[in-house]
């Protein structure tokens, strides 16, 4: 996905114009045409690498920062937004929210900000009020890729040679002989409402006997990168700017989390990885010694300038269909953000068989085409007889980007695909048989001399 077109005609816009300069004049100091340059600010052009390069030397212009320029966070931000039942009868396609974003990217911008202060389906204040919609909204700008991270994790992998090695033990010495923490693994009587615990009276990061393998390693991960991603983190918070203290201790759980994923699944070979087994989550989960959420987030994350993965989408739910964790990365799938989620999307079956992933070709209303996948987890710390919980895990990728994946193998991505909605509310389809409510804006229509497909029929169908 290296060669994966860049648009971000708003972001050298932006540049052009706190500098000063006419198209004429950025262009010459670029050595490009004016018309070129007129081309990329409409994007009409994508940006090549050569031309990231002369605004790198020219302008002092930072890549990385593309991910976080975007307009409402782009194409995806902006089409997660309407998929809002409040604009569910406005049929707005791909194609002019492109326009939108190439013709008026300030407005793009201000609808994004209106939308997220109001809340969705017209509330009150979200985002002064509601921690987690602002944690939300700053990992979309970012397409939850953070590049410093990434690279304190690279450097920090490869410094302890992890590829050969023992994560969890390379991490245990580190903590012990550089920070002067000991690690110790307390039973279940010790510790029976608690997985992890630091003691800085004793000098003692504490770990239930609860957790699995890659969850301990998991769990040494995040208390390293409290201490040695604290510089990076700390200037991703300050860049939040969030006035919510609960927001920006969630933010930072967040990052840290995102650390010790990016240090057990290092950027560069993780992605080799996934292209060499075709995105063979199970095998991925056995190389890196992970869990399936754990590889499933990081596979979102997958937005290296340059080195790009698959844009995949991972959406987390119980058995009431809640959502407790939505993760777009560079995807356009509006199925992470709705508030419903469709009946006949498998994402729900897959409590029906525990442990085993269940591929499904979707499409949604709009016309676009994903294949998606989903299985059962279970968190760490169930013991026998307790009261436990279980979640189903959703990834989803465009079924045109589809092909080389493992789970693809044998599926017709051109054919016949299950027609989905994004909840009642929200979806127009007719002729629903799985239909409980009419959306959102049109009238409920009884009729006692016929009976349809769908149980509820509703104006303008």
């Amino acid at each position: 996905m290296a060669d994966r077109k860049l648009l971000a005609g708003h972001a050298v816009r932006r540049l052009r114009r706190h500098a000063a300069l006419t198209q004429a004049a950025m262009a010459e100091t670029l050595a490009i045409s004016p018309s070129y340059l007129n081309l990329v600010e409409r994007n009409q052009r994508p940006l090549s690498a050569q031309l990231l390069v002369k605004l790198a030397e020219c302008f002092d212009f930072d890549p990385r920062a593309l991910a976080a320029a975007e307009p409402g966070g782009g194409e995806a931000g902006i089409r997660r937004r309407l998929a809002d039942p409040m604009f569910a009868d406005l049929d707005i396609d791909r194609n002019e929210v492109e326009e939108w974003l190439a013709g008026a990217p300030g407005g793009a911008e201000a609808f994004a900000r209106a939308f997220d202060r109001i809340g969705a389906g017209g509330g009150a204040l979200v985002e002064g009020l509601d921690p987690v919609a602002q944690v939300r909204r700053e990992i979309d700008h970012w397409r939850n890729h953070f590049p410093d991270l990434d690279a304190a994790a690279e450097r920090l992998a490869d410094e302890m040679r992890l590829g050969a090695g023992d994560l969890y033990g390379a991490v245990a010495d580190r903590l012990r002989i550089k920070h002067q923490l000991s690690l110790r693994v307390l039973p279940v009587e010790v510790m029976p409402d608690m997985l992890r615990r630091l003691d800085l009276h004793a000098r003692q990061l504490q770990l239930s006997e609860l957790l699995d393998p890659a969850s301990r390693a998991f769990a040494v991960l995040f208390q390293l990168a409290q201490i040695e991603a604290r510089a990076e983190i700390d200037a991703l918070i300050a860049g939040a700017g969030f006035t919510d203290r609960a927001a920006e201790h969630l933010h930072r759980r967040h990052l840290c989390s995102y650390f010790a994923a990016a240090v057990m699944m290092p950027y560069a070979r993780f992605l080799r990885a996934c292209e060499a087994t075709g995105y063979d989550i199970e095998l991925l989960q056995r190389r890196f010694g992970a869990g399936f959420e754990q590889v499933a987030h990081r596979l979102t994350t997958l937005q290296r300038v340059g080195a790009r993965g698959l844009p995949f989408f991972m959406i987390r739910i119980d058995r009431a269909g809640q959502a407790s964790k939505r993760f777009s990365g560079a995807s356009s799938a509006a199925l992470v953000e709705a508030d419903g989620r469709c009946p006949l999307w498998r994402l729900h079956h897959a409590f029906e068989r525990p442990g085993s992933l269940t591929v499904q070709l979707v499409e949604v209303q709009d016309g676009g085409r994903w294949l998606t996948m989903a299985r059962t987890v279970t968190p760490q710390g169930r013991r026998y007889g307790a009261t436990g919980a279980e979640f189903a895990v959703g990834l989803g990728v465009e079924a045109s980007l589809a092909g080389a994946l493992a789970v693809a193998r044998g599926v017709d991505l051109a054919g016949d695909a299950t027609p989905i909605g994004l909840g009642c509310r929200a979806c127009l389809r007719v002729d629903c048989p799985q239909r409980s409510a009419p959306p959102a804006g049109r009238a409920l229509i009884v009729n006692e001399t016929e009976r349809r497909l769908s149980p509820i029929s509703f104006a303008g169908d």
